[in-house]
């Protein structure tokens, strides 16, 4: 598997940081990757910094977001966006380097995704 940097998906990160008001984020935290010769069949993944790590290597909460590029590089613009959207949902409104599951007592992270899609959206327009 080779994996590397990613700059336009941090770029793209950082507008939808911006756009939907996720001040919880700090973008400086945030590593970009797009890789390549996966055989995960998802498009994208987020990569949590768990408490010990971050204890033991003295450094701040961190979460990497990684494409799959064979996957995600054929999507269409608005589906390469709501995949970005989802996976920024996984953090946590405190930034503690944990992730947040698909399924909580709030709702289903999908339904998440499309709310801020159409926000996102109404932005734009």
């Amino acid at each position: 598997m080779e994996w590397l940097p990613a700059s336009d998906i941090k770029r793209d990160i950082a507008k939808l940081v911006r756009d939907l008001d996720f001040s919880h984020i700090n973008l400086k935290c945030i590593v970009c990757y797009r890789s390549r010769g996966s055989s995960s069949r998802a498009r994208a993944r987020i990569w949590s910094f768990p408490k010990v790590w971050q204890m033991a290597l003295k450094l701040p909460p961190h979460y990497i977001i990684e494409v799959i590029g064979e996957r995600y590089d054929r999507l269409a613009p608005e589906e390469k966006i709501r995949t970005l959207i989802h996976e920024l949902m996984h953090i946590p409104l405190n930034f503690s380097g944990s992730l947040l599951p698909h399924r909580t007592r709030a709702g289903r992270l999908e339904k998440k995704v499309d709310k801020f899609y159409r926000i996102l959206e109404n932005k734009r327009a």
